[in-house]
């Protein structure tokens, strides 16, 4: 088997597992809480996506990687981290905008994602020397995207969400 097909079947077997781990073991426990309860671990699995500043960092992939195309992976990984981190904000204190918020990270960092396959795909990324940033594309970005879709899925459900007694967090 070649690189690329090794490659692809990786990140299709993790998305697969995630999404197994998802419907067995996170969900039930998700349906328990309140929305913004029930947000938060999800959108906590997007704060580390700063990992993929690993990129930029000289040596660490081939450097006859397109630049331009590691920056706006990089870069937009970078954004949507911020934006995760601030939603878990918001949401534990219960802000008004918090949900809003929810949903203009939750559009960004799917379109992050989005482009970073169009740029996999472009480059043939699997055809170059990833280093560690091969596991940022076949264990944590499947992990990424199945936690993306949970996410979409309870936006759109919010309003029939079942409304836990743990709404209140201690920061």
């Amino acid at each position: 088997m070649d690189s690329v097909t090794i490659f692809w079947l990786q990140v299709l077997v993790s998305c697969a597992v995630c999404a197994l781990v998802a419907k067995w073991y996170v969900w039930p426990r998700l349906t328990e809480l309140s929305l913004n309860s029930a947000l938060i671990p999800l959108i906590f699995v997007h704060v580390f996506r700063y990992v993929g500043m690993v990129l930029l960092v000289t040596g660490m992939v081939d450097p006859k990687l397109p630049r331009a195309a590691l920056s706006a992976s990089a870069y937009g990984d970078l954004l949507a981290a911020a934006l995760a981190l601030a939603c878990i904000f918001a949401l534990r204190a219960a802000w008004r905008f918090a949900i809003p918020l929810v949903w203009v990270f939750s559009a960004w960092g799917f379109a992050d994602l989005l482009n970073t396959v169009r740029g996999v795909i472009q480059t043939d990324l699997p055809n170059f020397n990833l280093g560690a940033a091969y596991f940022i594309y076949t264990f944590y970005a499947p992990m990424v995207v199945v936690a993306h879709l949970m996410i979409f899925w309870i936006l759109l459900k919010s309003k029939s969400w079942k409304i836990g007694n743990n709404e209140h967090h201690e920061m």
